[in-house]
């Protein structure tokens, strides 16, 4: 491939991958003086120049012009080559004014004089070195590329392939990356298969050395949220709000939800005609049951709803503020339904209200009065 030809396929490349053409220039200018040095035994200040036209490449030696010799401290790179510190110019890359003088009389301390010193055989080098920066460039391009394609995707849901599995993840594919989704953030007790669509929420999204790691979640609160906006399109044009989600993977979750509208129902609107609506959610959660709580800024009335499927129940706040207390008081009939099994509901109406629920009954507290 001749020099023209060159500069038409990087070009080409950095088109396609949306790489910057400076950032790769300056990085392939940078290589080839490594490779220069390396290859060469040069210990002399050199540069690279790259015709962005022809193609072609330069390598210049400079000399710096001092009155007296500066000594550098000298030290090596990662790959073993000489690199020297401050001021950087060693005694083979100076040259003493009255001998530069002899070359250009009217030079000076500080200045340069060059001088082209390009190996017949540096076309070899050059490719290799070009073709290693070019691919770094590349990959750290798509990288950063994918790395700003999933930076809004945290706390989002997603559709993928499950791609492969090992003992402790499955692996999802979503495009251009693969999310991780450890098996114990499955829904308790389904079961899956390879080359399957699944739906995932997105539950960290972080930048490493390799792209962004994508973790992923079936048992986050937020994974209800986003499939209730999915299926709900009234919850998308803002008709009805969702207020709060409180979860029990696999076995029950309690959803509040609001309507902006007087004439629309938010429960029967999540519902859907014959149950179709919210079907589709709790097919996809595994058979995992869903109360739907309407929600109330009555704290007392959203605790009472929050308490369903226990009946007549009433509720009296103790402390609003500080502890976020509340007694609920129900009959002796429904104190295990507002408790639940292994106090599941009580539990679960406590996360969505954000008080801590004490369940009594009247002839409870009527014995407690009498002690």
């Amino acid at each position: 491939m001749n020099g023209k030809e060159f500069i038409k396929a990087l070009k080409n490349i950095m088109e396609e991958k949306n790489i910057d053409e400076d950032t790769v220039y300056d990085a392939m200018e940078q290589g080839l003086i490594t490779a220069y040095k390396k290859n060469y035994n040069s210990k002399t200040n050199v540069k690279v120049l790259i015709d962005r036209k022809s193609g072609e490449f330069k390598v210049i030696r400079y000399y710096v012009v001092v009155d007296e010799y500066i000594e550098g401290d000298e030290t090596t790179d990662e790959e073993g080559n000489v690199v020297y510190l401050e001021p950087s110019i060693n005694e083979d890359a100076q040259l003493l004014l009255e001998d530069a003088q002899k070359i250009v009389p009217d030079i000076k301390v500080g200045e340069t004089i060059e001088e082209e010193v390009t190996p017949k055989d540096f076309g070899r080098v050059a490719a290799s070195t070009c073709k290693q920066v070019v691919t770094q460039k590349i990959r750290e391009a798509e990288r950063n590329s994918i790395i700003e394609e999933f930076s809004d995707k945290q706390d989002e849901l997603m559709v993928g392939l499950l791609a492969m599995e090992d003992a402790k993840n499955y692996y999802v594919d979503l495009g251009r990356t693969r999310g991780i989704l450890p098996k114990s953030e499955m829904i308790p007790g389904e079961t899956v298969k390879m080359g399957s669509s699944i739906k995932v929420y997105i539950s960290k999204v972080e930048a490493n050395t390799k792209g962004p790691l994508v973790l992923c979640t079936r048992k986050h609160y937020g994974f209800v949220k986003r499939l209730f906006e999915s299926e709900i399109p009234e919850l998308q044009d803002g008709t009805i709000e969702l207020m709060g989600v409180a979860r029990e993977p696999g076995i029950r979750s309690k959803v509040a939800v609001a309507s902006t509208n007087d004439r629309v129902d938010p429960i029967g609107t999540c519902i859907g005609e014959r149950g179709s609506r919210i079907a589709n959610i709790l097919k996809e959660l595994n058979g995992e049951k869903i109360d739907l709580v309407l929600y109330s800024d009555d704290n007392a009335e959203y605790i009472k709803n929050a308490l369903s499927p226990a009946k007549d129940v009433i509720v009296s706040i103790i402390d609003e503020e500080k502890t976020r207390e509340a007694l609920a008081i129900v009959n002796d009939d429904n104190l295990s339904l507002a408790i639940g099994k292994k106090g599941m509901n009580i539990r679960l109406a406590s996360k969505l209200t954000k008080f801590k629920i004490n369940v009594k009954t009247m002839s409870q507290i009527q014995e407690e009065g009498n002690q």
